[in-house]
């Protein structure tokens, strides 16, 4: 491994310990774009060695030596919520604008034991509703069963306070198992035209059967389909998605993910707290945002229902004052998942010369093009490639990983690209998407070769529903994922929207946010282009 390499890898180690700490742990060359279809015999192993193996193996091990390992017999040796202790640390006679607070969590178990050991994924934020104001807070655990909350109070006035038992560390660690067991969770089924013939047949990163295969993809991200007999594996057209029928979770582990023990309320005596504006704490002047800042968590705060960045200076909460200024001449594409695909149907109320082009394809899954002719602008959305989990078939014709993509514009200073991944790797082993994000790095550090000016923008994952899908779904899944992209991105040149942090601020728990939400990631994304 060269020198440079090397230090990349150990920058990505040291900063993984570093952000885990509000997860709540426990234990301590340019290549041409390329989709091509293969005829292979077998194809028991899911990748291909390549030179990206060794360190996604490691940043594995890195991140599974810092999940809670610990097992359970009995349901009720488990964290409770209901049994566990919320105390407040700092007792003032007056809480100011500025000021920090401190809440103790001690965990018991249902038949109040207290927890000696940590690994609970919790969720931790204050908020004022009729100030449409919320915050996150970071979550120090000790690893003794007790954990200390962190919050900065952003805000004057009423501020209440919200910390949640997400799962506790048993569910954490099945959870964790579960998700690195395989590839089972979700079938993916491929469409081959021959003429007149349609066939289809099962697909996936991993196939348990020793028929002929269709190969398609890049190196190191082989996607696979069983080859219909009499069918070249160039007919293949389309795939589509459903869950399986299938667990990896015991009877046992399934029974600490009903509703009731998901997202659970650890009770706590505090009520609100009274914030004043006091002159001591007048705040820094601050930068104007720009790429290539590393936003900290927290990142902002809700106020009126309008994300306020704590770590640089917006110029403007009303972005369509920008549109002539910065938009003008752009080229935006917009890669990944429904989430980004929020932002080219958002856009057009706030820019009334924006009209969409009717590109052939149905459902929602097909590429959106909006144009604006008076100022020459141009914004495309488009999938990300494969795992794309969805139930109905769309085409594979003109389906790239976002590598791919990256690989295939020159860029330039009014080349614009966000990227958003995520939702969809969340059923599957997370090497998947370590690679994912490996892959994407190396991408952008070519653009940046040939085009140092172009803007790069990593929009992070969001939290979603509360469902009892929690295998496939669950928000730690997410939250594991937003970890590894903020490390794996860091030190690059781009702009960072923090939507995981944006969401848990203001108690969002839908896989596609509000307007307000929306909006604020808008008025960031603007502000990262002037």
């Amino acid at each position: 491994m060269s020198q440079a390499k090397h230090k990349l890898f150990s920058t990505i180690l040291v900063l993984s310990v570093t952000f885990m700490v509000s997860f709540t742990i426990h234990r301590t060359y340019f290549k041409p774009l390329k989709l091509h279809y293969l005829e292979v015999k077998n194809a028991k192993q899911p990748f291909p060695a390549s030179e990206n193996e060794q360190k996604i193996t490691d940043i594995y091990n890195s991140m599974n030596s810092r999940i809670t390992n610990v097992s359970f017999v009995y349901i009720n040796r488990t964290t409770s919520a209901k049994n566990s202790k919320a105390i407040l640390l700092d007792h003032w006679k007056k809480y100011c604008v500025g000021d920090s607070l401190t809440i103790q969590l001690d965990m018991f178990d249902y038949i109040g034991k207290k927890k000696i050991y940590g690994g609970d994924f919790l969720r931790a934020r204050i908020f004022s509703p009729k100030l449409g104001a919320g915050a996150s807070g970071i979550i120090e655990d000790l690893n003794n069963g007790t954990y200390h909350v962190h919050f900065t109070l952003f805000w004057e006035g009423k501020v209440q306070i919200s910390i949640l038992l997400m799962h506790p560390s048993e569910g954490v660690a099945a959870l964790w198992r579960a998700r690195n067991s395989g590839y089972k969770n979700i079938i993916f089924t491929g469409k081959f035209l021959n003429k007149t013939k349609e066939v289809h047949t099962e697909c996936g990163f991993d196939l348990d059967s020793q028929e002929e295969k269709c190969r398609s993809g890049e190196e190191g991200e082989n996607f696979y389909c069983i080859k219909p007999l009499g069918v070249p594996c160039e007919a293949f057209i389309s795939v589509k998605s459903n869950n399986r029928p299938h667990a990896y979770l015991t009877d046992l582990e399934k029974r600490l993910f009903i509703r009731s023990n998901i997202a659970a309320v650890i009770p706590q005596n505090n009520g609100s707290i009274d914030v004043l504006k006091c002159q001591r704490n007048s705040g820094e002047v601050k930068s104007k945002c720009s790429v290539g800042m590393s936003p900290p968590f927290p990142g902002g705060y809700f106020l009126n229902n309008v994300w306020h960045p704590v770590f640089c200076n917006l110029s403007t909460y009303e972005p369509q004052s920008l549109v002539d200024k910065c938009f003008s001449k752009k080229k935006i594409y917009l890669m990944g998942d429904s989430t980004i695909r929020q932002w080219i149907e958002y856009l057009p109320s706030i820019m009334k010369d924006l009209k969409f082009f009717n590109v052939d394809g149905s459902g929602w899954h097909r590429t959106h093009i909006a144009m604006d002719m008076k100022k020459n602008i141009y914004i495309q959305w488009k999938k990300h490639g494969h795992p794309f989990v969805t139930q109905s078939f769309f085409t594979v014709k003109d389906y790239t990983s976002v590598p791919q993509e990256i690989d295939r514009l020159a860029g330039g200073a009014n080349t614009v690209i966000v990227i958003a991944l995520g939702q969809h790797f969340r059923p599957f082993p997370i090497t998947l998407f370590i690679r994912r994000l490996l892959n994407v790095r190396k991408a952008i550090e070519r653009l940046f070769i040939r085009s140092p000016d172009t803007k790069v923008i990593i929009k992070s994952e969001n939290t979603r529903e509360i469902n009892t899908d929690v295998e496939r779904f669950s928000d730690f899944h997410g939250y594991i994922q937003y970890l590894l992209a903020k490390n794996i991105f860091h030190g690059l040149n781009v702009g960072v929207i923090d939507a995981w942090d944006m969401t848990v601020a203001s108690g969002s728990l839908n896989l596609h946010p509000s307007k307000p939400i929306l909006k604020s990631q808008i008025n960031l994304f603007f502000e990262y282009l002037c």
